[in-house]
């Protein structure tokens, strides 16, 4: 049978409207889910669910696998009697339109403390999860976090910091109560994703995943599997970091500083880390995207200490090995950057579909692989990701030679798919490539709400390698929901056999 072809909307969980200062698994999200129902759409992407670090990103999370407890709905928590409307509404933030990162630090945990106190801690499902052990790890190290103010693993007293065996024994039997709370978080999490995602399965509504290939070095992985997992040296501390070498927009490269692994280690219990990793991903979303897919034939190794990446070499990674008995897995590999034989080799032996951003095929170039005209059936294609502008912020800031070019590729490319070029503004460019990606051959298409909305640049999720507060703090109103938006899209969705509504 034919894949179906497919159309789904980019929005991180914490971009929702949601009150509480943060997108939320509450209310809020459901009625995203039916907005995307009444438009046609079949796919909900999200960002990493990690518990945000350096920056607010969620892409340098504290462990691999644990969970953003900011995305727990305290409204939710009041329904079933573990908070009241007060303590509920003192959470709530002014501003609508940002992240409060600050105050959720300041008093989230404290929120649901309230709540955990409150608990049933009786309940079967309690003792289970507890007895599954899932995330001791997550909250063993989140507990001296707190003990050590915050403070990076690296900087704890040797004994916590190394691990010793009798201390971390005698230290959880001293502080149940605080692991407790923070093995809660994760499972109200759980329950409130389990119970959304359901809701999601019944609207035609599927969710795709996003992981991110490297953990952060202050994460539980390097605290207590660091021999295990990454390339060390003879003092047992960081040989190397990843990043990404220079290139025509850096002259430096990218220096990321994210722990690299020892895929040589790995190969020996037939890389049982990482497809642990995968199969629990899978337990949360219907697909998943894997950041920096290329990073699996050969990754950049920079020497730890340095200030820049020009000195990093490239190693060999476990290629199409790591994913060997796992191509029925529905994974999206995210192979854009530098792309090699290698790395096309390791896209024909996994049969992962790859990514196409239509911004990055204004060039020129005939051959550019993200132009609609050369998308091949098999690929995931986007507008732009979540690195990129706005689509129309992109448009708007283009001149000379550049838009140009622009506007004689978007032409052909709109002839070629036998629709009506536009572009008299950003917004009705945007519009045009919204279209544009839907006529094309791809299997599956996602578009990022702000281009559904066809906004400038103070929508942008983020702008790489800037540290910057409007970076992952994007919010949108329940007003940006409209019907007549979902209509477009729904008749998009209709005319290029992407409905999801539609009787196959």
């Amino acid at each position: 049978m034919k894949a179906k072809r497919k159309a789904g909307i980019l929005m991180p969980v914490s971009s929702l409207p949601s009150p509480g200062g943060i997108g939320t698994l509450g209310k809020g999200a459901y009625r995203f889910i039916d907005w995307l129902k009444s438009a046609g759409m079949s796919v909900w992407q999200v960002l990493p669910l990690l518990p945000t670090g350096y920056g607010d990103s969620p892409y340098q999370g504290c462990a691999s696998d644990a969970l953003n407890y900011y995305f727990i709905d305290p409204y939710l928590l009041a329904e079933e009697g573990l908070l009241t409307a007060e303590e509920c509404a003192s959470s709530d933030c002014a501003d609508r339109r940002r992240v409060d990162y600050g105050k959720l630090f300041r008093e989230r945990a404290a929120l649901l403390r309230r709540a955990f106190a409150r608990f049933d801690r009786s309940a079967a499902s309690w003792k289970k999860f507890l007895a599954e052990g899932e995330y001791a790890d997550f909250a063993l190290f989140m507990t001296l976090k707190v003990r050590f103010g915050h403070s990076s693993w690296t900087e704890w007293p040797a004994p916590y910091r190394d691990c010793e065996r009798e201390t971390l024994d005698a230290y959880a039997r001293e502080n149940r109560e605080e692991i407790g709370f923070w093995q809660f978080t994760q499972y109200m999490f759980l329950r409130q994703w389990r119970a959304l995602k359901k809701y999601a399965h019944a609207k035609g509504v599927e969710i795709m995943g996003d992981m991110p290939i490297y953990v952060s070095a202050d994460s539980v992985e390097m605290w207590k599997y660091r021999k295990e997992l990454f390339l060390l040296d003879g003092d047992g501390a960081l040989s190397s970091v990843a990043g990404v070498p220079p290139d025509a927009f850096s002259d430096d490269g990218q220096l990321w500083g994210n722990p690299v692994y020892d895929w040589e280690k790995m190969k020996k219990d037939d890389y049982r880390w990482w497809r642990r990793r995968i199969r629990r991903a899978f337990g949360l979303f219907d697909m998943v995207r894997i950041d920096h897919f290329r990073g699996f034939d050969r990754f950049y190794a920079i020497p730890a200490g340095d200030d820049t990446a020009r000195r990093g070499v490239w190693l060999d990674g476990p290629k199409a090995e790591l994913f060997r008995g796992l191509e029925h897995c529905r994974i999206i590999a995210e192979d854009l950057g530098v792309i090699d034989d290698g790395v096309r080799a390791l896209m024909r032996e996994t049969g992962y579909p790859g990514m196409r951003v239509l911004e990055f095929s204004f060039d020129g170039r005939p051959d550019n692989e993200h132009k609609p005209f050369n998308y091949p059936e098999n690929c995931v294609a986007y507008t732009g990701t979540h690195d990129n502008q706005p689509f129309a912020a992109y448009v708007e800031g283009l001149e000379g030679w550049g838009k140009e070019t622009f506007l004689r590729d978007f032409r052909a490319e709109c002839r070629a798919a036998g629709i009506r070029f536009c572009a008299h503004t950003p917004q009705t460019a945007c519009q045009t490539a919204v279209r544009l990606l839907f006529a094309s051959k791809a299997r599956t298409v996602i578009v990022p709400m702000q281009d559904v909305l066809g906004l400038g640049e103070e929508a942008r999720i983020n702008r790489p390698s800037v540290f910057s507060a409007e970076n992952w703090s994007y919010r949108f109103r329940e007003e940006d929901f409209g019907k007549s938006t979902a209509i477009r899209l729904k008749r998009l969705a209709e005319r290029y056999r992407r409905d999801a509504n539609r009787k196959r």
